[in-house]
């Protein structure tokens, strides 16, 4: 299997302090959302914000969240962000990743009635277009949201995901919190996790105290792996 892009991600990231302590709690990426419809939305003039990582000496990813952007989008929101990883939370059909620059991606699909055989085909049709996703993030299914809703996916559903994702990494979202990653992480063996709405206390604004709480606890779980 392929090394994913990160272990552990603090996702939806509006504040520079809310940066500053997903770093100094251990998390290897924060993810900032460029979809204007999420109440986690980074408008273009507070990215410049979440630069302070370039000054830390430790590996630190940025992530950009895309909801059904355009390539010429997506650019232009690197170049201002410096985003080192590029997730595709939309419904952006396989050849679209093709015309993506060289980051890695990381792929959103969310589990619905179709279960993962959904999600096993659209990695069959990501290869036949020509590019296969560096991971695959599985979140949870709401009609009309795009994640960030705070529901769980079925954890026993995902245990066996090495047989149909091969070895594309994946990377477990959805309803997780520092109360329930670790054992999330016990099921389900992902390459790494995602967590937005599980370490707030309000959509945007990250309670520092569950941030640690979260990445000390899928730690542990991890390295009891």
């Amino acid at each position: 299997m392929t090394a994913s892009p990160f272990r552990i991600k603090i996702c939806g990231i509006t504040r520079a302090e809310d940066a500053q302590t997903a770093f100094a709690s251990g998390a290897d990426a924060i993810g900032v959302n460029f979809y204007p419809m999420s109440p986690r939305y980074l408008k273009a003039s507070s990215v410049q914000l979440f630069q302070l990582h370039r000054s830390i000496y430790r590996p630190f990813v940025t992530v950009g969240l895309f909801v059904n952007s355009t390539v010429a989008e997506i650019c232009e929101r690197m170049d201002l962000a410096k985003i080192e990883a590029i997730q595709l939370h939309g419904d952006e059909p396989p050849e679209f990743l093709t015309e993506l620059p060289g980051l890695p991606i990381i792929r959103a699909r969310r589990m619905d009635d179709r279960g993962v055989a959904a999600i096993a085909e659209d990695i069959e049709a990501c290869r036949s277009a020509g590019r296969v996703p560096d991971a695959m993030l599985v979140d949870a299914f709401t009609p009309g949201r795009y994640g960030g809703t705070g529901e769980t996916v079925s954890w026993a559903g995902l245990a066996d995901h090495p047989k149909w994702l091969g070895d594309v990494p994946l990377i477990l979202a959805g309803g997780l919190t520092p109360d329930n990653v670790a054992e999330a992480i016990r099921i389900v063996r992902p390459a790494g996790v995602d967590v937005a709405s599980g370490v707030e206390s309000a959509p945007g604004v990250k309670d520092a105290k569950k941030v640690r709480d979260f990445v000390a606890a899928a730690k542990t779980a991890f390295d009891s792996l």
